[in-house]
């Protein structure tokens, strides 16, 4: 009975293979296509599935390199900011070398540069400390600028390695000014408002004085401290006193004596 089946199946193949041999070559490029289409799809699935590996890798890894692209870019910003803040601080620095340097060959008194160290803690704007002492030549008395050259104040008191210096408008820094106007008018800087005002006033005036806001006061040169010509401030405003026998002026201070980190000491 099994060899029977067997010989009827080898019968059936022998009697297709015949079959499809006869046909014309047509039909047998029909037969083939549609048989073909069956198996397609499977065919399909089977190259998909070989592919999907790789395609995940290549997936994966441009991810990876993304990330380690970003970390680097973060690290590298970061230092261009800190580079563009060390480029910055040099730059103010060589500003202010600049200047101080300028000033210095145009003054015709011998200076010192001198690093403020110390503010008064109960009255910061009207003294600071200095970082030059009688070691270095300091005495009282001896006029101290701005790095730009402008008035400051003068050596109040002296120690080994550093001075104390009172401030314009401090009680112990009293300054004989000129207005650069036609009548040049003098008076004496005095303190005037609270001790972190930016102004201060210009005292005993004559009556006839003929000032206006905006002109120049420098020190008058008189009481042999100051020497003549240095840059005080600007008159802001005058003011009429006692039924008009006093007159006085607030002047805008030139130097920022808040913000003082140098300051230059004259030397005669």
């Amino acid at each position: 009975m099994f060899k029977q089946k067997n010989y009827l199946a080898l019968g059936a193949v022998l009697f297709v293979a015949v079959l499809l041999l006869s046909l014309p070559t047509r039909a047998t490029a029909r037969l083939k296509l549609a048989v073909g289409s069956w198996f397609l799809p499977l065919f399909g699935l089977a190259d998909a599935a070989q592919q999907l590996p790789a395609g995940l890798a290549d997936s994966v890894l441009p991810r990876r390199e993304l990330l380690h692209e970003i970390d680097n870019l973060r690290k590298e910003n970061l230092q261009l900011r800190e580079q563009q803040i060390q480029t910055a601080a040099i730059a103010r620095e060589n500003d202010q070398l600049r200047n101080e340097l300028g000033w210095q060959h145009l003054s015709p008194w011998k200076v010192k540069l001198a690093n403020v160290v110390l503010r008064d803690p109960a009255n910061w704007w009207r003294t600071i400390q200095i970082d030059l002492g009688s070691r270095d030549g300091v005495t009282t008395n001896q006029p101290v600028l701005s790095a730009e050259g402008e008035l400051v104040g003068r050596v109040s008191a002296v120690n080994f390695a550093s001075a104390q210096v009172a401030i314009i408008g401090d009680p112990n820094c009293r300054i004989s000014a000129l207005v650069e106007n036609p009548t040049r008018d003098m008076g004496v800087i005095t303190a005037a408002g609270p001790p972190d005002a930016p102004s201060i006033q210009l005292n005993y005036l004559p009556n006839s004085a003929s000032l206006k806001p905006g002109q120049d006061v420098i020190t008058s040169g008189l009481g042999g401290i100051f020497p003549r010509g240095i840059p005080i401030g600007k008159i802001m405003d005058v003011q009429s006193l006692g039924y008009g026998q006093i007159t006085v002026a607030n002047i805008k201070l030139n130097a920022n004596l808040g913000a003082l980190e140098q300051v230059w000491v004259l030397f005669k």
